[in-house]
């Protein structure tokens, strides 16, 4: 074993029988390089990485590889999901040198952690234009003994350009008056009318975007039929609930397999939202079945939510991407037998199939279940009980499936992706009027309160095997407190959002910079790295700006913080060239913009939860995304309960203006109506 054995990261662990001596990410590992005059080789990506498997097995494994990389280099391996500040500074630094990045990614570094060489994937031996792997350490190693100048002359030009690219280049303007419509006909102009989505292949499930288009009337067409195209898809699993990570197609047919917490999180609520529009089931059973796999397969014993699992199926062979979840029809046969049939076609599994593992063939075609046949079609030729016979043979499909070989488990509990995970089943409960989902997001705080939160009220970022590890970032400040606002309007407990508050003046404090007008990812106690990103561009998770931005604005919905309400202003006006210039991409920003541009809307329900639950139930039917919804036990310190009493009495205040108060579910739905 390697020092990676004494890691908690399932990702670094995967490496700790490796013959590279491999160190974390660390000041020793930089010590070490400076007391040899070697470099640094970088290597990052994450435990459910693919094509890291494939580099892992091809190069990392190999002793003779492995002798060369310790005979010349330092190597250090880091989970970019464990350190996203160190992946964000040499992902800019790989982008800068090759135009595009990825995982695994590879950079070689000075021993002061200057990078002058990058890539992502390396092969064993040459080939489609790929330098072997071993070729690329022995000209660095090369150009380090012989030409150490020209190296240091790189690396000294690279951090240059990526810590100027890293500073913000804000516009200087505020959003035009019809700035949200032509963020709307921008993406028309890149939505595909058929199978919904953006684009084309590959498809990814852009839930920022789709929310932001949820509050446009004039876009929600393009939102409801991506949700409804990705229901019926390979990229929805039909079987277990929620969704792959993205699809290698136009269709949503064929997904890469790996699923994560993040996306799962984010769609189910993007998926409530749509249900809330429309009181179409087929939204909400999705949502419910997205969390059912969530609270079966990613929930922990401690109440934490795991990060994610693998594409892969591990078998003698390697890893086969996509074995667990796929299906011959022989195989449906042996498990339903005569219902075999009507799952066969419900299902579309047919013995062309539509999946092949190109590395692993032998595997022979499966089929990703899809359902391009609606069920009322099927029950209009075959009868009333299709759907109760549709879900027999699902659920001992997945019974069969769960007796398989499993993906890998990242086990993990990150604190930023935690916090979309309880915003999620805060708003389920509040909507699907599940009280199961409340128990489970109270359990989520529970956990990150006591584990993750410092005396000083700062959060850590990564939680597992009892201990809490690396300073919190800015996405872990921001996201859990956004989680924690939607877990106060689904509970009414008034320390939640003061938690949320609390998490707020830390990320006043720490990562905004009044001179620049933007948030940065990292600062207070995380470690100092050789620049500081602003990121306002959602990858696969709203930016780091756009929720710092979001959360600014409930606390002055809910606090009357007029500040920060000025903040998510700047943060928007900042980056209003980007927002204009660009298709896509930058949905958390456009949501911030519309918050800026709605109403400024109250609710605040007083009394017990018994007294509450009939207006609660009309207020919950309602698609209200910016608005504060304050339930509560009697009036209090919040400006929208002060001098509010009386048991079972809704309050509605639009702009500083509110209604006479009402205990009546119908007179409150009027008041709703007219919002």
């Amino acid at each position: 074993m390697n020092r990676l054995a004494h890691e908690s990261s399932p990702y670094l662990l995967q490496h700790q029988d490796n013959p590279v001596d491999w160190w974390p990410w660390s000041e020793e590992a930089f010590a070490e390089a400076r007391r040899r005059d070697v470099p640094v080789l970088l290597s990052v990506g994450y435990s459910t990485c693919h094509w890291c498997h494939v580099m892992a097995h091809e190069s990392f494994e190999d002793a003779q590889t492995a002798a060369l990389m310790n005979e010349h280099f330092v190597n250090v391996k880091v989970d970019r999901e464990e350190r996203p500040d160190v992946d964000a500074v040499y992902m800019a630094a790989t982008q800068a040198l090759t135009g595009q990045g990825g995982w695994p990614m590879t950079v070689f570094l000075t021993p002061d952690g200057e990078p002058f060489y990058a890539g992502t994937y390396f092969p064993p031996h040459d080939g489609h234009g790929l330098p072997s792997f071993r070729r690329v350490m022995a000209s660095i190693s090369d150009v380090w003994r012989n030409k150490r100048e020209q190296a240091l002359g790189n690396a000294q030009a690279l951090t240059a350009h990526i810590q100027e690219a890293s500073q913000p280049r804000t516009s200087g303007g505020a959003l035009p008056a019809d700035a949200l419509h032509r963020a709307v006909q921008n993406l028309r102009r890149a939505y595909d009318d058929v199978q919904g989505g953006f684009g084309s292949a590959p498809k990814f499930p852009a839930p920022t975007t789709l929310d932001f288009l949820l509050t446009q009337a004039e876009g929600r067409d393009m939102a409801l039929h991506t949700l409804s195209r990705m229901g019926a898809g390979g990229i929805h699993d039909h079987l277990g609930g929620g969704f792959h990570r993205y699809s290698v197609d136009a269709q949503w047919l064929v997904p890469h397999f790996e699923k994560m917490l993040y996306d799962n999180a984010q769609l189910t609520r993007t998926l409530l939202h749509a249900y809330q529009i429309t009181k179409n089931d087929e939204y909400a059973n999705l949502a419910r079945r997205t969390l059912t796999y969530l609270e079966r397969e990613m929930l922990s014993p401690t109440g934490g939510f795991y990060s994610a699992q693998d594409a892969d199926t591990p078998t003698e062979q390697g890893g086969v991407e996509g074995l667990t979840f796929t299906w011959t029809p022989e195989e449906v046969r042996e498990v339903l037998g005569d219902e075999a049939e009507l799952a066969l076609r419900y299902f579309n599994v047919t013995d062309a199939g539509n999946f092949l593992d190109p590395h692993q063939p032998q595997y022979g075609k499966r089929n990703v279940l899809h359902t391009p046949t609606p069920l009322n079609a099927l029950q209009r030729d075959l009868g009333d009980d299709v759907p109760v016979r549709i879900e027999a043979a699902r659920a001992a499909l997945l019974d069969a499936r769960n007796e398989r070989t499993q993906p890998g488990l990242d086990d993990k509990i990150l604190t930023s992706w935690n916090g979309l995970a309880l915003a999620a089943f805060a708003d389920a409960a509040r909507i699907l009027k599940e009280p199961r989902y409340l128990e489970i997001a109270h359990r989520n705080a529970d956990l990150i309160h006591r584990e993750m939160r410092l005396p000083d009220g700062t959060l850590k970022h990564t939680f597992k095997d009892g201990q809490a590890k690396v300073e919190g970032l800015l996405e872990d400040h921001a996201l859990y407190a956004l989680g924690l606002v939607g877990l106060f309007q689904a509970g009414g407990d008034l320390k939640h959002l003061n938690w949320a508050r609390e998490l707020w003046n830390i990320v006043r404090r720490d990562y905004w910079d009044e001179t620049a007008g933007v948030f940065y990812s990292s600062g207070g106690n995380a470690q100092t790295l050789l620049t500081r990103q602003a990121q306002a561009f959602d990858s696969a998770v709203i930016s780091d700006n756009a929720a710092a931005a979001l959360l600014a604005l409930w606390m002055h919905r809910y606090f009357g913080d007029e500040q920060a309400e000025q903040i998510a202003r700047r943060t928007v006006d900042s980056f209003a060239g980007d927002l204009l210039a660009a298709v896509g991409g930058f949905g958390g920003l456009w949501q911030v913009a519309a918050f800026l541009e709605a109403p400024h809307t109250e609710i605040a329900m007083i009394g017990t939860p018994e007294e509450r639950a009939p207006l609660e139930r009309v207020v919950n039917e309602h698609f209200l995304p910016f608005t504060a919804i304050t339930p509560a036990m009697e009036g209090g310190e919040l400006p929208v309960l002060e001098g509010r009493s009386g048991g079972g009495q809704a309050y509605v205040c639009v702009n500083m203006a509110c209604q006479l108060p009402t205990r009546s579910p119908e007179e409150l739905e009027q008041h709703l109506r007219e919002l």
